[in-house]
């Protein structure tokens, strides 16, 4: 068996510049991943990981499953591609209305996009575009939130609200964007189980910036039902529902992003069902095709799409991308919804809730926690910084989950849980033990 090293030479090393990477270290350490199955991949020298965060938050029904392989061979035996402009094909029409069978109800239409950047800033376009279609031109503000994630798009890092996503690109983005403050409060709601029980007061934020904007001139909300990328921040009780008032209080679009609460991972088949707070706009991503194929997808509302049904007949948004609703994802992600429907893994995560909130809070008092918080099949691990080297803790973490065999996710010092909805107990125990082995030292 051949190690890692030896795989790939350290110069063959050079030409693929790797995406939110520290490069330079990663390459003098690559960590590289050959096959998976189930719950495991494995390395290049043979170990099996334990896949605690469901490869990007997108793997919900585990690696390596034969309905989506034969699913997508068969469609490129069949039909390999087709024009999404002006042309369509039968999986696209399939796809979207299993869509719209699970989605939270009012939500019936369907744009089809290649990734969660993507469906995010789609979703922005739409929200603008409505208001003009109804002779409200005058809402081009969008209000995102600090600490959210939306993406690498420009409108995505725009309505962001994570630092060093924005520095780089600092003056270069959308103009009139505003942020609510974020909704994490360790002083009051830490190790909270579930959702936090104080801070739904936060979203009266939205009314001062109603106030200093003016409603005519704000488009859409957007937030993740649960902020993902930035360290899982739970929404407090009552947060999304005074939200939802807001906005429909001043004529506002209110945007969830569910790239990563999507497909099963809080416990009902999307967040919106499961806080019972409906959008008028939902992006997808990630799980809609278990992350086998690129592919996003916007969710309307009647009445947002309708009012684009109406005036001369001719193209009503100009908008698409050359692989919107491309054959071999739509057969992915129709592979992936059956298998979701027929191993009841869209609300798999209720039945294992208890079971992993009571892992996951077991790490209360090891060395350097901070905070544990969680939600369905999704924790977060708050630890101390190491002092003037801010990150450097939650990596070394990383790093050493990964040479006892569990992959996790890190960002900045908090680790983020998210496994393959397909986990049971046992592993549920050996991702905690390991995690806390490591934290003890």
């Amino acid at each position: 068996m051949t190690t890692a090293k030896e795989a790939l030479s350290r110069s063959e090393l050079e030409a693929y510049w790797l995406p939110f990477t520290p490069n330079r270290h990663f390459k003098s350490q690559p960590r590289l991943l050959e096959r998976a199955s189930g719950m495991y991949y494995w390395t290049a020298d043979g170990r099996q990981i334990l896949d605690g965060v469901a490869g990007l938050w997108c793997v919900n029904a585990g690696h390596g499953r034969r309905e989506i392989t034969d699913a997508v061979a068969a469609q490129l035996e069949t039909l390999d591609y087709a024009p999404p402009f002006q042309m369509a094909h039968t999986g696209a029409f399939r796809l979207a209305n299993e869509l719209t069978r699970i989605a939270p109800a009012g939500l019936d239409h369907v744009f089809f996009t290649n990734s969660g950047s993507e469906s995010v800033d789609t979703a922005l376009k739409i929200a603008l575009a409505y208001h003009r279609m109804r002779g409200e031109g005058t809402r081009t503000r969008l209000i995102g939130r600090e600490r959210a994630y939306h993406g690498v798009g420009f409108g995505g890092i725009s309505v962001g609200g994570i630092a060093p996503n924005r520095r780089m690109w600092s003056g270069a983005l959308l103009p009139g964007v505003d942020h609510l403050p974020h909704t994490h409060d360790p002083t009051r709601n830490a190790f909270t189980r579930g959702q936090p029980p104080l801070g739904a007061e936060l979203a009266d934020e939205l009314e001062r910036l109603v106030a200093l904007h003016d409603a005519a001139s704000i488009a859409a909300v957007i937030v993740e039902p649960i902020a993902g990328s930035t360290g899982v921040l739970i929404p407090p009780r009552g947060y999304l529902q005074r939200l939802r008032q807001i906005c429909d209080r001043h004529g506002i679009l209110l945007i969830f992003d569910e790239v990563i609460t999507g497909f099963g991972r809080t416990g009902a088949p999307f967040a919106a069902q499961e806080f019972g707070v409906t959008p008028d706009i939902m992006t997808l991503a990630k799980g809609l095709t278990n992350g086998c194929a690129p592919m996003g997808a916007v969710l309307v509302s009647h009445a947002v799409h309708d009012a684009f049904m109406h005036g001369p007949d001719g193209i009503e948004l100009f908008h698409g991308y050359t692989y919107s609703a491309h054959p071999l994802c739509c057969a992915a992600a129709l592979a992936t919804l059956a298998i979701y429907e027929r191993e009841g893994l869209l609300t798999r995560a209720r039945t294992l809730a208890a079971s992993w909130e009571q892992a996951a809070h077991q790490l209360r008092g090891l060395p350097h926690v901070l905070d544990v918080r969680n939600y369905g099949l999704i924790a977060g691990l708050e630890l101390a910084p190491i002092p003037d080297r801010p990150g450097a803790r939650g990596f070394d973490i990383y790093l050493k989950c990964f040479e006892r065999g569990v992959l996790i996710r890190q960002t900045a010092d908090i680790i983020a849980l998210s496994p393959p909805l397909i986990i049971e107990r046992a592993q549920i125990d050996q991702l905690f033990e390991t995690l806390s082995a490591v934290l003890r030292g």
